[in-house]
Order: C-alpha cells, then sequence, then structure tokens
C-alpha cells in the first residue's frame, strides 16, 4: 500500500488538477519527467523550409563606360535555394504550428515532420519578423496531438521546465532546467516586441520554434534563441511567451495574413534611481513619457512627464513590456493603465487601437518621365509608421521602393524623404515635382534611422 501510495504522489505533478512542487523521495526523482514528454512529444514537430533568394555579383566595371557593356551580364540577380532547420508546436487538431518566422519566413516550401515520423506539407497562415513568430496551416491534417496554453503570466522565476525541439537536426531531443528571469527585453532581439522568458534549459541551433513546457506539459512559451558567443548553448535561452502565441493564434483563425499590434502612438524610457524623487516615487517603477502622437488613443489623459507603472494589474518598467502587454490584449479592447502624476496615482481605462490610416498613404511609383523610375513612395501616417518601424513622431514620405536606379543613387526602403534640392517634400507629388528627367545634379536629403543623410548623384 505504501508503495502505491508513493507512486501516486509521484504522478500528481502531472495531473492538471495537481500543484508544482519538488520531488520528495527517490522514488519520486526515479520517475523524472517521462510522463510529462511521453505526453508532449507527439505535439512538437520537425521544420524543413526552402527559399528562393536572389544573389547580385557586382563588377568592378559595372560604372566605367567603356567597360560596363563588356560586363553588363555580370551584375544579373542569381538565384539561390537556401534551406532552414527549425521545429515547431501543433497548438489545434486541425493542423495549426507555431514556429519562428526566422525558420519559414518567406518560404517557397516547407515540410513538418511529426513525432512518429507523418509528413505534411504546411503553408504561413500569418508571420512577423518583428515578434519572430509564424502561424502555419498543415495541409490536409485532422486530429493530430496539440498542446494547450497555460497563461504565462502565471510563470515565476525557479519553475522546473522542459524544452523541446531538433536541434542541429540530430532528431527530437529534451533538456530541462529552470526559468531563470522573466521580462526579459535586452539580448534577444525583437523589433519592439521583445519580452521574453529566460530559461538555462538548453536550446541550440535547430531548437527554434520548440516547445517550452511546464511540468504539467502545458505550453509557456516558444524557444526562440540563445545568448552565445560561440555557437552552442550557454545556459541563457528565451522562449515568446505563450499568450503572445495565442494572441497570434487567434488572428490567423480569424484569417488575419498580418499580425494587427495595438498602437501606443507613445515614446519614453525606463524610469532610473536618479529620477525617482523628482516624479514623487518611492522606488524606479515604471515608464516614463516623453512623446504623444497627436492621434495617439493615450492623448486625451496622458501628457509628457507621466509615469506608466502597471498594464492590468501587470507592472511594467520598460516599453517592450507595455508594447507585450497591449499586443496580448489586442486592438479593439480596454486595458486599465496606472498613471502617476505629481506623486499621484490613478487608474484609466484605454480603449487600443491599430494604427490609424489617417492621412491617406496615398502611393505614388515615378514613372518613366522622372528621373529615379519605379521609386515608390507613401505620406507617412500611424500604420506607416509601425508597418516601416519608423520613429513615432516621423513625417512626410518614406521611400517603399527603390525601382531601376535608387538602390544606385544610395537611397534604401525605410528613408524618409525630407528635401530634394533645397526644397521641403512634404506630400509624394512633391517628390514628383521636384524629380524631373533630365535633371542634371540632384542633392536629397532624408533620414535613415537617427541619422540625417544627404545624397549628391
Amino acid at each position: 500500500m505504501r508503495i502505491l501510495l508513493a507512486v501516486l504522489i509521484g504522478f500528481l505533478p502531472y495531473m492538471g488538477f495537481a500543484e508544482t512542487r519538488v520531488p520528495n523521495d527517490r522514488l519520486e526523482i526515479s520517475l523524472g519527467f517521462a510522463p510529462v514528454v511521453r505526453e508532449v512529444a507527439p505535439a512538437v514537430v520537425n521544420i524543413y523550409a526552402k527559399r528562393v533568394t536572389e544573389v547580385r555579383r557586382r563588377s568592378l566595371f559595372s560604372d566605367d563606360p567603356f567597360f560596363k557593356d563588356f560586363f553588363q551580364n555580370f551584375d544579373r540577380p542569381r538565384s539561390r535555394v537556401q534551406n532552414s532547420l527549425g521545429s515547431g508546436v501543433i497548438l489545434g487538431a486541425d493542423g495549426i504550428v507555431v514556429s519562428n518566422y526566422h525558420v519559414v519566413g518567406q518560404a517557397t516550401d516547407i515540410r513538418v515532420v511529426l513525432n512518429d515520423r507523418r509528413e505534411y506539407s504546411a503553408r504561413v497562415l500569418l508571420g512577423d519578423k518583428g515578434s519572430d513568430l509564424a502561424i502555419l496551416q498543415l495541409d490536409q491534417a485532422n486530429a493530430l496531438p496539440y498542446l494547450g496554453f497555460r497563461d504565462s503570466n502565471t510563470v515565476e522565476v525557479g519553475e522546473l521546465v522542459l524544452a523541446l525541439g531538433n536541434p542541429f537536426g540530430v532528431g527530437q531531443t529534451v533538456s530541462s532546467g529552470i526559468v531563470s528571469g522573466l521580462a526579459r527585453s535586452g539580448g534577444a532581439g525583437g523589433a519592439g516586441r521583445g519580452y521574453f522568458i529566460q530559461t538555462d534549459a538548453p536550446i541550440n541551433p535547430g531548437n527554434s520554434g520548440g516547445a517550452l513546457v511546464d511540468v504539467n506539459g502545458d505550453l509557456i512559451g516558444v524557444n526562440t534563441r540563445i545568448l552565445t558567443r560561440s555557437g552552442g548553448s550557454n545556459g541563457i535561452g528565451f522562449a515568446i511567451p505563450a499568450n503572445l502565441v495565442k494572441a497570434f493564434v487567434e488572428q490567423a483563425r480569424a484569417g488575419n495574413t498580418r499580425f494587427v499590434q495595438p498602437w501606443a502612438g507613445l515614446s519614453g524610457q525606463s524610469v532610473e534611481a536618479d529620477m525617482t524623487e523628482m516624479l514623487g516615487l518611492n522606488v524606479p517603477e515604471g515608464i516614463i513619457l516623453s512623446g504623444i502622437h497627436p492621434q495617439s488613443p493615450f492623448v486625451d489623459q496622458f501628457k509628457v512627464g507621466d509615469v506608466i507603472t502597471e498594464i492590468d494589474g501587470m507592472q511594467v518598467n520598460a516599453p517592450p513590456e507595455m508594447l507585450y502587454h497591449m499586443a496580448v490584449k489586442g486592438e479593439g479592447r480596454n486595458i486599465q493603465v496606472t498613471r502617476i502624476r505629481n506623486g499621484l496615482k490613478l487608474e484609466l481605462d484605454v480603449r487600443l487601437i491599430a494604427p490609424p490610416e489617417t492621412p491617406d498613404r496615398a502611393t505614388l511609383v515615378l514613372d518613366n518621365s522622372r528621373l529615379l523610375p519605379g521609386l515608390t513612395i507613401e505620406r507617412i501616417n500611424p500604420a506607416v509608421i509601425a508597418e516601416r518601424n519608423l520613429p513615432f513622431d516621423a513625417a512626410g514620405v518614406v521611400v517603399t521602393e527603390l525601382g531601376q536606379l535608387g538602390a544606385r543613387v544610395g537611397l534604401r526602403q525605410g528613408d524618409v524623404l525630407v528635401s530634394i534640392m533645397g526644397q521641403e517634400v512634404i506630400a509624394p507629388e512633391d517628390v514628383f515635382e521636384l524629380l524631373p528627367k533630365g535633371q542634371r545634379r540632384t542633392v536629397v536629403s532624408a533620414v535613415r534611422g537617427n541619422r540625417r543623410i544627404t545624397l549628391r548623384f
């Protein structure tokens, strides 16, 4: 009877109603994580993706007036097939799978291999490079094993976790560790949505897109990358929280092909220790606002100098944390924001919105009567700012496609045009008027990232 009782106690952590705890005796330890792995492994898949890229080799004589005709075919783009290997997690019996964007993004052929060696072709339903997430649909798949979500806001530092994936292509592998940190935003990338669970469970190349699960077998995150100098796992791995993955799945099922991130229209920074007294705080916490866009949903109740400390009761201490909680909530819904102004705390409701398409972007493609034919430009609005990852207060016109000659004169996608021949550029039609064909000399001023540049050609 004692042995039976001990065995039942050993299996308690793997039952849905049990609480996570540390094993008490040698019998419980000997059971290991085998029951969890048996439950989880069938839902973790290997992914093989191919993409065709164009590689251009530039000749030294391309700009030479005499020799360029002899080498005119040398710098034409050539196709090259790139293969990528990663992992994925099945999240629905109908074949919905999550992986990393850097594994399957822009892939032309995706093959998914299950733990039992079944193979399916797949297509990307929704992908987002900034969040490094992609949702796939397996073709002609049904009644598949899948994992359930756990609310990743309930995850605590020190919890036991398992990482499953296909490192180095050796086959499905399981590694164990603990949650080493939460709300990590540095060192792991992610354009504006870098909010990660940190773990010391070994994660290596090929583990990307695999599952990070708790001892109950519930998904708490999707492995995305490691922090390393040698290329191997040094015990600092990052996983995208399950709540954000769930938001992606919901949008994919709703038919979205692009992830709609609620727009804040704010700029700010973490509160440092030397700001605490001035802001009327007891400890350094929250985000101090340094700018608010006129169309921001926060504009009526917030102003520059206010401090945001919580969203829906969850503490925020850096802009990526705030953007993460907004993304999980989703546009069209309300969040409760805790604001501190002059030492007074107040809780306010803010309705989340998608980036507005006002004013109209008025896309314009320059024709052959202009100096740079094929150059595509758009008027900047909040939606363009979000798509192009521009500064929140950017205005004017942005380059979206380079056309035939844009790259040769030094332009890049995302350049914000400021002036042409000393005349200010406000709208796309200004560019059309200021770049007539036959102009012998042209000077263009633009903003690239945080730098102002001048191009003369």
